[in-house]
């Protein structure tokens, strides 16, 4: 299969986005990067619209399609029939004036394509007993059957896509024609690619108008009308049906669209339940009008995109030569992609170290992009994801770790909201405060418990206090707190440390050394006298003892 999307990984963003749309999960996660994996892959390009990131890209092709020109054979336009809901107000002969100036030989539309492939389907219907018919326009339903429904490959109609029915037509009727299909699709470059010698190019609608805007070349607001143009619906969903003639009485005719649509139906098929049924089937919501590669402006306007199309849709078919039904014949096989499914054991041992231990631990959330733990366990086992995918059990962890620290740490903590209520409130703070359970105060006011006034100035200033010693007359506590304003979480924390034994300690030390001041004083009175006279005798003066001894007093007085 061709590589027709790739990656920018360093765009990446672990959002999981893409894996929750793929809808059949064909994205691998490693070293936190996404990647496409392509031989599951069915290129219905979900993942390249959702991605927030524009992690995603889809090969460009408006080079090969360069080369083709300078070839110096015609190079002819096949225009997907839904460029005139990508370019609004644009018909077929705008188009083909603009795309002869960047050097094509000519421009047709692929719904001439379109109504010898309805033909064939009206063929078969007519001669062959079929009990069911699956239409084979869009590539990505092709590949979806021949990789994940392939017992129900045998009702897929064995007919060309319009794209390659048309483009062997242009080569039929102009010798050494060369072709370029340009659409909303990134599936048909994978099947131009595989495909040889029908379609030499593929180019998407941003690839054209790209090209057009970096030649400055401007389509003109002019549509043209033609009758024998009825298969111009075929980009709509029932487009295909509504444009069939002919039909038996005996078949149900529907149209689906969207890949889980087709994948329920599909499965269906595969036990059993359909039978005589006509199935027009498009991966795409709204069929090609609703394709990847549709210009970003337009992928919210469904109902405008089909009133366009209907009005530039006329009531006849196109005028074509139908070859041969065996020229139309195209061969699809199965195409094996599956790995080998776990063993239960293998299941559980992931899940365990997800934190499932349980039936009831198996949430289903699916925010990892699978759709249940166990399918998101097989992946990890088959190397497509990983264990950090799981948001509940990357919470549960974190704030376990959290927790633990919370619950463990000799400080107290409290965290309050900003209407200053309780919000958590750990041992430690409990055990200061002679609180004996977390559930007493949580949801209740500061002022309960504390007083608020540092909680009040913390919030209004947005400024940290740090280690501020505080006594708390009702619990007879010294503390030293921080409090600290959480912006992000528009949270008040307030970290107390006990210094109650340290402040008694430290007042044990005060009386101590007042009182072996008071009795330095003491003696320093009571001697005074004596060493008077012990300095007289000596002959010093009293003055300089009395200040020898002052002194000594003081660095008592100072310890």
């Amino acid at each position: 299969m061709a590589n027709c999307l790739t990656l920018k990984k360093s765009n990446c963003k672990n959002c999981y986005k893409c894996i929750r749309h793929c809808p059949v999960k064909a994205i691998r996660f490693s070293g936190n990067q996404a990647h496409i994996i392509g031989n599951e892959c069915i290129l219905c390009g979900h993942c390249f619209v959702v991605c927030p990131q524009n992690a995603k890209e889809i090969v460009d092709g408006t080079e090969k399609a360069r080369v083709l020109l300078h070839s110096g054979d015609p190079v002819i336009v096949s225009l997907a029939p839904s460029f005139v809901a990508n370019y609004d107000g644009v018909g077929i002969e705008s188009m083909r004036r603009a795309l002869k100036q960047l050097g094509f030989y000519d421009v047709e539309e692929t719904a001439i394509g379109a109504t010898i492939v309805k033909k064939e389907y009206e063929r078969m219907l007519r001669e062959e007993e079929r009990d069911i018919i699956i239409t084979s326009c869009c590539h990505s339903i092709n590949l979806l059957i021949q990789k994940y429904f392939p017992t129900t490959l045998e009702y897929l109609a064995d007919v060309m896509s319009p794209m390659q029915a048309h483009c062997l037509d242009i080569k039929k009727r102009i010798p050494n024609a060369k072709t370029v299909f340009i659409g909303p699709c990134v599936a048909k470059k994978d099947e131009a690619e595989y495909y040889e010698g029908i379609v030499d190019a593929v180019l998407t609608f941003e690839e054209l108008s790209e090209w057009l805007k970096s030649e400055r070349i401007t389509l003109e607001k002019e549509l043209d009308t033609t009758a024998q143009s009825r298969a111009r619906f075929f980009p709509t969903t029932g487009g295909i049906l509504k444009t069939m003639t002919e039909r038996l009485s005996d078949y149900t005719y529907i149209a689906l669209d969207g890949v889980e649509n087709c994948m329920s139906a599909l499965k269906d098929i595969e036990e059993g339940r359909i039978h005589k049924c006509f199935i027009e089937m498009s991966a795409c919501v709204g069929s090609c009008i609703g394709g990847p590669v549709m210009e970003k402006y337009h992928r919210s306007s469904p109902i405008k995109d089909y009133i366009s199309v209907s009005d530039y849709a006329g009531e006849q078919d196109f005028d074509v030569q139908q070859p041969s039904a065996a020229s139309l014949k195209k061969h699809f096989s199965m195409i094996e992609h599956k790995l080998a499914t776990p063993s239960e054991n293998e299941i559980m041992t992931v899940l365990r170290q997800m934190g499932k231990f349980k039936p009831s631990d198996e949430l289903n959330c699916g925010s990892c992009g699978y759709n249940s733990c166990r399918e998101k366990a097989i992946a990890i086992i088959q190397g497509k994801a990983e264990s950090s995918m799981c948001l509940p059990f990357l919470k549960d962890k974190a704030e376990s770790f959290s927790d633990t620290i919370v619950k463990n740490t000799p400080n107290g903590l409290i965290a309050l909201n900003e209407n200053l209520e309780v919000q958590q409130i750990n041992a430690a703070a409990r055990k200061i405060m002679n609180i004996r359970s977390e559930s007493d105060v949580l949801g209740e006011p500061v002022v309960r418990i504390l007083d608020p006034t540092v909680y009040m100035q913390v919030k209004s200033t947005g400024r940290t206090v740090r280690d501020q010693r505080t006594y708390l007359a009702e619990y007879k506590k010294y503390i030293k707190q921080t409090v600290v304003y959480d912006s992000e979480s528009r949270m008040l924390i307030g970290i107390m440390r006990d210094i109650t034994d340290e402040e008694a300690e430290r007042e044990k030390k005060a009386r101590i050394n007042k009182q072996t001041v008071e009795v330095a004083d003491s003696v320093v009175e009571k001697q005074m006298r004596i060493v008077q006279e012990i300095a007289s005798l000596l002959g010093e003066t009293a003055a300089e003892t009395k200040i020898a001894l002052t002194k000594l007093k003081e660095s008592i007085d100072d310890e």
